[in-house]
């Protein structure tokens, strides 16, 4: 099927989600996870982290709105979206290229957590 990327990743939020509206009043939510790679070293019988990817993830409407109403930094989560890159040009001239995740699902981990689900009730919103 051709298209862009669909990516799935587990990771941890740097920071709280922060809600946005556009000036059309549509809400969008931007949060950045970190996905590292972590490896037992049997020499010292500790985890280690190594090399860590953070991708900057953005989420629109009612999703976005429940990511910020939910989330917070340092929840581990798992993310579906899909990969976008861009490219322009920043303020001194320079060409540079970003890769962002436009989100399409978000999940609390329960590898190291619990979680209580509340059905959310949004009326008038097409999701």
């Amino acid at each position: 099927m051709a298209g862009l990327p669909e990516i799935t990743m587990a990771g941890t939020l740097t920071s709280d989600p922060e809600l946005s509206h556009t000036d059309k009043n549509v809400p969008y939510v931007r949060f950045t996870v970190a996905c590292n790679d972590r490896r037992h070293d049997p020499n010292t019988g500790q985890w280690v982290d190594l090399d860590a990817a953070f991708l900057r993830c953005t989420a629109w409407r009612n999703l976005a709105e429940h990511i910020a109403a939910s989330l917070t930094k340092g929840v581990r989560v798992l993310v579906t979206g899909i990969l976008r890159q861009r490219t322009f040009d920043d303020a001194d001239g320079r060409t540079v290229t970003v890769t962002d995740v436009d989100v399409t699902e978000v999940g609390a981990s329960l590898k190291w957590a619990t979680v209580r689900v509340t059905k959310a009730t949004t009326v008038g919103r097409v999701a």
